[in-house]
């Protein structure tokens, strides 16, 4: 058996109890055996097991009190994976959902999108169990101050500096920040997705949505074509979603359907952005709404159809495995050219091989959704430097730097005789810049 099969064996066995991060290990290291053919010295020195062990895990108890006056308990995750490039960099995610095996899926994801960037920034995740749907503003503030005093101790802006992702905008990292302000009595770059008023930087909230688009169109480029008058699925109504739909309206495309957590919307005339953000960013209210205001659109209960909608581009940006391989049957079926993950790990092993197998250019999350920790590290820069940088100016940062992205993940395939598998050549390029300073810094 050859080294990296061992080691992902070994790694199914301690972590069998971990579906979505042996799926995430699994996808990852199975692009990694050429790497480890030209680099035996990275053998030699067990670089792999390393790679897939985290430097650190912190699992933590979150007491607080209900408005009722009835004490709560939530269980709190940080988990500092790899920090050989520079601090520790990733989301908390505030779901129900979160578990361990969430986190660390999310964490290893994490390195290597960090990686991509090519920013000086290590990778972790972390979050809790807690649902902020629900609760008051002082349930909420009362979660994130508690939840603080637990994990200031492991923050640093030169250790590790959290951000938001599912469950965790604006308002929580500013009740985070004010906790963490009050506990060390300074005010420092810790946490990035702070407000404007406070040290945040513009760009961040439409950040990853941008960024997908932008690689969207670079790839589109490299093809000799572009959005306009492209079809495009977007899932999720998120600000993932929201801005990629902007983004993408704006360089010419359709957008034909969107979806919450209740069902999807369908508007073959194509979606008024401006209905959706009134229903979700101002009233914080359910998609469905959209079909009641908008006259030729459609609502349907259930999320799993919208991917038999005909499309050009399907962009998934809501949560993990959202395209199994039925659906992506549906997809390659009607057409599809083009999938961009904008959600962390939404679209399925055996989905991904049904893309690639019918030759749809499939743009993996690591490197298209990179765009959020991109702009968070712009953030942090402006931290350090006590810096505003204009909004065109992060914009034109944000675009330089998916760019790159898409060149990385692209040479890196053509190097290893890979032309067009962009799954091997984001985690290919991701990972050797890792590996290179592991291997700088010896066994540690």
């Amino acid at each position: 058996m050859d080294y990296v099969s061992s080691v992902l064996n070994e790694l199914k066995k301690k972590n069998a109890n971990e579906p979505e991060f042996v799926q995430a290990a699994t996808e990852i290291l199975s692009c990694l055996e050429p790497v480890f053919e030209r680099h035996p010295e990275y053998e030699r020195a067990g670089l792999l097991e390393r790679f897939v062990e985290p430097e650190r895990v912190v699992m933590f108890r979150v007491p607080w009190v209900d408005d009722a006056g009835m004490v709560r308990v939530d269980r709190g995750y940080r988990v500092q994976f790899n920090s050989a490039i520079g601090p520790y960099k990733g989301g908390l995610r505030f779901h129900p959902s979160v578990d361990l095996s969430i986190i660390k899926f999310l964490g290893i994801e994490q390195v290597l999108k960090n990686s991509l960037t090519g920013l000086p920034i290590g990778g972790g995740k972390g979050g809790s169990d807690f649902d902020p749907k629900g609760k008051s503003e002082g349930e909420i503030m009362r979660f994130c101050q508690s939840f603080m005093t637990e994990l200031y101790r492991h923050l640093g802006q030169d250790a590790d500096v959290p951000a938001g992702d599912i469950g965790v905008g604006s308002r929580e990292i500013g009740y985070l920040f004010g906790q963490y302000k009050r506990i060390r009595g300074e005010h420092v770059g810790v946490l990035t997705g702070r407000g404007l008023s406070y040290g945040g930087s513009l760009v961040r909230k439409e950040a990853t949505g941008y960024g997908l688009v932008y690689m969207v169109e670079e790839a589109l480029g490299h093809r000799g074509d572009s959005l306009k008058g492209k079809r495009v699925i977007v899932s999720g109504s998120g600000n993932v979603a929201i801005y990629a739909c902007e983004k993408a309206l704006s360089l010419g495309a359709k957008v034909v359907a969107m979806y919450d957590s209740d069902g999807y919307i369908a508007d073959m005339g194509g979606i008024d952005l401006a209905v959706i953000k009134q229903i979700k960013e101002v009233e914080r209210g359910r998609i469905r709404e959209y079909a009641e205001r908008v006259k030729g659109a459609s609502y349907h209960e259930g999320c799993r159809g919208i991917w038999n909608i005909p499309c050009d581009i399907a962009l998934p940006c809501a949560t993990q495995n959202e395209i199994d391989l039925h659906s992506a049957k549906a997809l390659i079926k009607n057409g599809v050219k083009l999938i961009g993950e904008g959600a962390n790990m939404p679209t399925t092993l055996e989905a991904i091989e049904a893309f690639r197998k019918a030759g749809v250019v499939f743009l993996p999350a690591k490197a298209a959704n990179a765009g959020g920790v991109a702009t968070s590290a712009l953030e942090m820069a402006q931290s350090s430097g006590r810096m505003f940088w204009t909004f065109e100016e992060v914009d034109a940062k944000l675009r330089s730097i998916m760019s790159g992205i898409y060149r990385s993940m692209d040479e890196a395939a053509r190097e290893y005789s890979l032309d067009g598998d962009y799954v091997a050549g984001a985690n290919i390029a991701g990972f050797c810049k890792v590996a290179d300073a592991m291997m700088a810094q010896g066994v540690v």
